[in-house]
This record gives structure tokens, C-alpha cells and sequence, in this order.
């Protein structure tokens, strides 16, 4: 443009240049011819002179439209769009097309994506922008503003949040996932998940004949807390697979946990229970005795415990092998206090069913819904020289009518008991089989207990009774009331610990009551 202007300048300058010299030739060629002839004619000579002037103005002119309408042109061919790039406001180079910018965010996005498949990524543009602007002649360089703002670029990944009253429990990839997880969690505290749960679910003592657990029956599982699903923009490296995430909110993390000692429980059977070890809870709990553990005692465990709390109902059977009744009858062939058996007896089968309330798989209530007669013992016959009052015939009666078990007999769920807990609404407590009481009164644990020898070698135990009505020495028939059901000595709330017992080892009430 500068040379057109100066080219524009000279043709300007040539001009005026030629115009005087051309106008000072005319006036001398004028005084020559004048001087010559003597003569002047005052029109002939600047009629010509005007239009010489004219026609070089003229002339002049249209050069000059000339000139400036190429220097237009010119600079319009060279005018060119561009855009400038901008980050929160900030220049950070110039490119020549929009479309350069929309290719570049999809090749990132792209990138980010292959990165982290298991995740929806979200490229962050955010503060970017453009403007566009036109120049003469721009310089522009795309691929370095381009590799600039490529190396600004950032992702996120698109997820959901689980949080339980605002804590948060992980992040998932969305709400189908957020969904899977729940329900896995659910999943891992069925029976079907359970490794050894057949083997768990019912434990019982040495004396106990073997049974064969029959299939569960999960009546409802649930997950206590309220879980929030909330979308999020998260880090990738954060988002959990649906197997990871199961993983943290069932294991947790280790915690302190205050646990109350109850009935039947041993340091080992608590060890068990919360997957830790018996040096551990020693050490948490120096003043603790392994014997000297009673009811209502507090420990003191460290224990992992889950964020969530799975709530399970099941129900659950199990086969349980049944002792012959044992009948008597009296000879005279046979000395006093002498007895023959002339039909040995046969065992029986029955399955009882229970409904367990499990939190996280723990047993935290356990129901006896009744029993199924599969196989009935064949009664055992037994001469015996007479019968004298107070002998018990080895034939046990429920010693408390309208009964439900509270706990049952045995090494059950981390647990030992060595009689069963019933309760009833009727709580007149009746001997269990005819005897003579051999102890009527309070000891250690059993708060108020009634103790019936049946001199046959059984011997049966009724404990936490609120009264006694009997007295020791006392001859009783089977049916006779002993007592009034109770919550005396270490018990946690009113029934019947009731206990059949032989040469002084605990037996199954279970196998016995008819």
C-alpha cells in the first residue's frame, strides 16, 4: 500500500511538473510570435492554453483512479479471516480455521477415552474460546497454538457417588453400575455366597448325632442404610469396577467395636466370630480371663466392620437324628433297683426349621418354626425289678407348655449351650420326667435353679427361675410344678434354661422331648 501511495505521490508530482513546463513553453512561443509580428490577438492564444491544461488534468485523474482502485484490490486479496485462541480470557496463539480446534478436542477426547475404557470421559473446554479477527498479510501458526493448548487439555470421567449420611462410600461409572453393586453386596451375604456356610450355619457338640443341612430359603435381604446415588465428575483413576467396589463395602475397614458377652460364648467361639485371634482379643482386654468370662462382660475388639449393613431373613432346616423312647416295665423277676433291656430301641429322624435374622451374616436372632417327623424311633423296652416314686422312666415331657426356643443346644454360630432357652406365655415350669429334687436354690449363673435326679441316670436342670416351689430331697411325677419361669442369675431377659444331662455330660434336649 506504501507503494501504491508513493507511485500516487509522483504521479501527482510528474503532473504538475509537465503542466508548467508545457503552460511556460506556450507563453514563450507566444512572445516569440508576438515580437516577430508585432501583432497580438488576445483570443486565438489562451483558448489553446485552456484546453491543453484541461486535457492534462484530466488525464492526471484518471491515473490517480487507476492507481487507487488497484491498491484496493490488492489489499482486499490479501485481507484474511483468522481466530485467535483464548484460555480465561488469555491470547495463547492464533489458527487459521474453527474446525481446526473442534478436531483437536475430539482427537484428545479420543485419546482419554482409550486411556480409561471402563470410564465415559468428558474433555474439560471450559474458558476456551475464540475470536475472530481479519488482517493484511497475518502471520499464523496453527500447529504451535494447537500443540500449546493440547498440552492444557484436561478429562474427567462421568460417574455416580455412593455416600450414606454425606460420607462417601466410592464411585462407580453410572447408575446401572451404582445398582450392580448394591445388589452384590446383597449377594455376598446369602447363603449361596458363603464359602462354608453349610458347615456354620448349625454346629453341634460331639454328642450330637450328624444331620445333613437341607436348602435355605432367603425370605428377604436388604440393606439397612439409606444409600444417595449422586452424579459426579470424577477423577478416572478413582472409579471402581463393580468387583472392586462389592470388595470395599463388604471388607471395610478395621474399627473398634465394643461387644457384650452373652450366654454360651468363649474367647475362641468370639475370635471365630469376627475372623480375628485369641492373642489379639487378650491383648485388647488384659483383664480378661477365658474363665472368669461372664455374661453382660464388655470387649473391647478391633474388628473390620462394613459401612453397609445387610440385612438377611432365612430360613434354614436341618436334620437331627432322635433317641428312642425308653419304656419300662416292671418285673419281679428282677431285684429292686435292677433293670433289663428286652427290645433295644432305634434312633429317628426329624428336620427342624428355624428362621435366622443375620446383619452383614452374623446371627443376631434365631427362631424355631417346629419340626418334621422323617423317620420315628422305635421305642426301647426295659424290665426293672419295681417302680419306686421318683424314678424317672426315661421319657421327657416339654417343661413349659406353648413353648418357642430362644437359643438352641450346642456349638451353634460361634456359641456353646448346653441346654436349649425356652420361652412361653405360660410360665408355670414343670418337672420334665419324675424324680427327686436334688437341689432346689440359687448357683453361679443359673440365678434360682431346680436340679431333678431321675436315677436312671439322667438328671435335668431348670434355670433363672423367678420362684421355686419345690424343695430338695422331694419326690416329683412327671408333670409336677417346680417353679415359675424368670430372669434371675445371668440372663438377658425372662425364660427357661432348661438342661437333660447323663452320667454328667450335657445332651441335646432336642433329641429327648416328645
Amino acid at each position: 500500500m506504501k507503494g501504491f501511495k508513493f507511485m500516487h505521490r509522483m504521479g501527482k508530482l510528474r503532473s504538475n511538473e509537465e503542466h508548467s513546463a508545457e503552460f511556460g513553453a506556450a507563453a514563450q512561443q507566444g512572445s516569440d510570435a508576438a515580437s516577430e509580428t508585432n501583432v497580438f490577438h488576445p483570443e486565438t492564444k489562451p483558448r489553446k492554453l485552456r484546453r491543453s491544461w484541461i486535457a492534462a488534468s484530466a488525464g492526471l485523474a484518471l491515473l490517480g483512479a487507476f492507481l487507487v482502485g488497484a491498491e484496493k484490490r490488492y489489499v482486499t486479496a490479501n485481507t484474511v479471516t483468522y481466530y485467535k485462541v483464548l484460555v480465561k480470557g488469555e491470547e495463547i496463539g492464533k489458527i487459521s480455521q474453527k474446525s481446526e480446534l473442534d478436531q483437536l478436542f475430539e482427537q484428545k477426547r479420543q485419546e482419554y477415552q482409550l486411556k480409561y475404557p471402563d470410564s465415559v470421559m468428558v474433555l474439560q473446554t471450559d474458558g476456551i474460546s475464540t475470536e475472530a479477527e481479519k488482517a493484511f498479510k497475518p502471520e499464523i501458526d496453527s500447529s504451535a497454538t494447537l500443540d500449546k493448548l493440547d498440552g492444557m487439555l484436561k478429562a474427567y470421567a462421568v460417574g455416580v457417588q455412593l455416600t450414606v449420611d454425606g460420607e462417601v462410600l466410592g464411585i462407580v461409572k453410572d447408575q446401572e453400575t451404582a445398582a450392580a453393586v448394591l445388589n452384590g453386596v446383597k449377594n455376598h451375604y446369602l447363603p449361596e455366597a458363603e464359602a462354608s456356610a453349610g458347615a456354620e450355619l448349625k454346629k453341634m457338640s460331639a454328642s450330637s448325632s450328624a444331620k445333613a443341612p437341607a436348602a435355605d430359603t432367603v425370605e428377604s435381604a436388604a440393606i439397612r442404610e439409606q444409600v444417595a446415588i449422586v452424579p459426579v465428575k470424577a477423577d478416572p483413576n478413582k472409579v471402581l469396577s463393580v468387583d472392586e467396589a462389592v470388595k470395599a463395602l463388604t471388607e471395610g475397614k478395621e474399627e473398634p467395636l465394643l461387644y457384650t458377652v452373652q450366654e454360651g460364648d468363649t474367647i475362641s467361639g468370639i475370635a471365630k466370630l469376627y475372623d480375628t485371634t485369641q492373642a489379639e482379643i487378650f491383648k485388647n482386654n488384659p483383664t480378661v480371663k477365658e474363665l472368669t468370662l461372664q455374661i453382660g462382660d464388655t470387649l473391647q475388639l478391633t474388628v473390620p466392620q462394613a459401612p453397609l449393613t445387610v440385612v438377611t431373613v432365612e430360613q434354614v432346616e436341618e436334620q437331627v437324628v432322635t433317641e428312642p423312647e425308653v419304656i419300662i416295665r416292671t418285673s419281679d423277676q428282677l431285684a429292686a433297683g435292677k433293670s433289663k433291656v428286652v427290645r433295644p430301641g432305634q434312633t429317628g429322624l426329624k428336620t427342624m426349621q428355624y428362621r435366622l435374622t443375620k446383619e452383614n451374616g452374623l446371627v443376631v436372632k434365631e427362631e424355631w418354626l417346629g419340626q418334621t417327623v422323617i423317620k420315628a424311633s422305635l421305642p426301647e423296652v426295659v424290665y426293672q425289678g419295681t417302680k419306686v416314686v421318683g424314678e424317672g422312666t426315661g421319657k421327657f415331657a416339654w417343661p413349659v407348655s406353648g413353648a418357642s426356643i430362644t437359643s438352641s443346644y450346642g456349638e451353634r454360630w460361634g456359641r456353646v449351650h448346653k441346654g436349649v432357652d425356652l420361652v412361653s406365655g405360660n410360665r408355670t415350669i414343670k418337672a420334665a420326667d419324675a424324680g427327686t429334687v436334688s437341689f432346689a436354690g440359687v448357683q453361679s449363673g443359673y440365678g434360682n435353679v431346680v436340679i431333678v435326679d431321675h436315677h436312671n441316670g439322667y438328671v435335668t436342670y431348670y434355670g433363672h427361675l423367678s420362684s421355686i416351689s419345690v424343695s430338695a430331697g422331694q419326690k416329683l411325677e412327671q408333670g409336677a410344678q417346680i417353679g415359675i419361669m424368670g430372669s434371675t442369675g445371668r440372663s438377658t431377659g425372662t425364660h427357661l434354661h432348661f438342661e437333660i444331662r447323663k452320667n454328667g455330660g450335657a445332651l441335646n434336649p432336642m433329641k429327648y422331648l416328645q
